[in-house]
């Protein structure tokens, strides 16, 4: 079997978490949390890098950053994953979703400016893929009409849009840490903050509401609950888990490149002859093969390809269903404009098994059975 994904591992894994272990500190914020933040706010040139439980609390950090109130109203495509929306959700806010561009699969940044009303508080772009959205734009947009940008770069580790890495241009910006990751410890993320006048506010609202950071740092001989929060602190031993993954960042980045370049080289006939779509890369972007995909005529094409690549013992996967489809998001949110990509495109994408480690042998195996599909088809 050919599995879709195997969460990346270095082999230093354990020596750190032995050593977080030997540390006696097991609860967040020790040696290995500050390391990783430490490393990521280096690579990333943001003010401040805090390690947070999961992606999906990072966007919930940044909706209390934001001040998001009942009633405002957030824009972001509907090809996304849950958490993007249910942030904002959580804090009684209306999403407004909009379409998404056919070669990037990101928002589409020439309609947010139609979705924005005296309700509009923010503007949430999701680098699909880890390929930057039109960033440029969606910035020029947001001063206009003073609205906050929260990057949702779960996938965009080590990506970039005209040399900036994904994360570090809006007001906030949204890492995942998951198995599914290019970098994991598990389930867990990063939010990073741009200003350093957030700073503050973040490590209470990451603290559950207390000024316990500064009470660490000896700013206060006590601490106690001082605003609103919640418990978005990850173990030590996830951050112990990550660290080395960290210092090898360029090492595993470079081997899903060349898996990615594999497939590309090797199914570019078969989408040079209209069988299939290949990904495309902006040339203002630098992407991280966070995942590489293939866009299938029709959803009876796609499904019936799933079960031969099955049959033939290799796991693939699709995503998303398009949120505002789905009953939550009727309920919460509405679309703007005409849906003329979400859907259709979400109903021929497929993933292909792409970690790293992902042997050369395992692709072609991969690439000549879509392509043994394809002449079976034709034929």
């Amino acid at each position: 079997m050919i599995s879709f994904n195997v969460p990346p591992y270095i082999g230093e894994e354990e020596k750190y978490i032995e050593k977080a272990i030997q540390n006696h500190k097991i609860s967040g914020d020790g040696e290995f949390t500050h390391l990783c933040s430490s490393w990521l706010e280096e690579k990333t040139g943001a003010k401040k890098v805090l390690l947070t439980t999961s992606c999906s609390d990072a966007l919930e950090m940044a909706a209390l950053l934001c001040d998001i109130r009942e009633g405002d109203e957030i824009i972001m495509p509907s090809f996304t994953f849950v958490s993007t929306a249910n942030a904002f959700v959580l804090r009684g806010a209306k999403i407004v979703f909009v379409d998404i561009r056919p070669d990037t699969l990101n928002i589409d940044e020439s309609l947010i400016e139609d979705a924005i009303t005296n309700r509009t508080k923010a503007i949430v772009p999701v680098h699909y893929a880890g390929i930057g959205c039109e960033m440029n734009t969606i910035v020029k947009i947001a001063e206009k009409y003073h609205l906050m940008i929260i990057e949702d770069a779960a996938q965009g580790v080590m990506s970039s849009y005209e040399g900036k890495a994904l994360g570090s241009i809006g007001d906030f910006g949204c890492y995942s840490f998951h198995e599914t990751k290019n970098y994991s410890m598990g389930e867990g993320g990063a939010i990073l903050i741009r200003d350093e006048s957030f700073i503050e506010k973040a490590e209470i609202i990451r603290e559950k509401g207390t000024n316990r950071s500064k009470f660490w740092r000896g700013q206060v001989d006590k601490y106690t609950w001082v605003d609103k929060g919640s418990s978005f602190l990850p173990s030590e031993l996830n951050a112990a888990y990550l660290y080395p993954q960290l210092l090898n960042a360029e090492k595993i980045n470079q081997n899903r490149l060349g898996s990615w370049n594999e497939y590309y080289e090797q199914l570019k006939p078969l989408a040079d002859a209209g069988f299939i779509e290949l990904p495309s890369i902006p040339p203002e972007c630098v992407h991280n093969a966070h995942l590489f995909y293939i866009k299938t005529n029709s959803l009876s094409e796609r499904t019936k390809l799933i079960q031969y690549l099955k049959e033939s013992n290799i796991e693939t996967v699709f995503h998303y269903i398009p949120l505002h489809s789905s009953p939550a998001g009727k309920r919460f949110g509405r679309f703007q404009g005409e849906d003329r990509f979400t859907t259709s495109i979400s109903e021929r994408l497929l993933r292909l098994p792409m970690y790293y480690g992902l042997s050369s042998e395992d692709i072609a195996t991969v690439t000549q059975s879509i392509m043994s599909f394809y002449r079976f088809k034709r034929n």
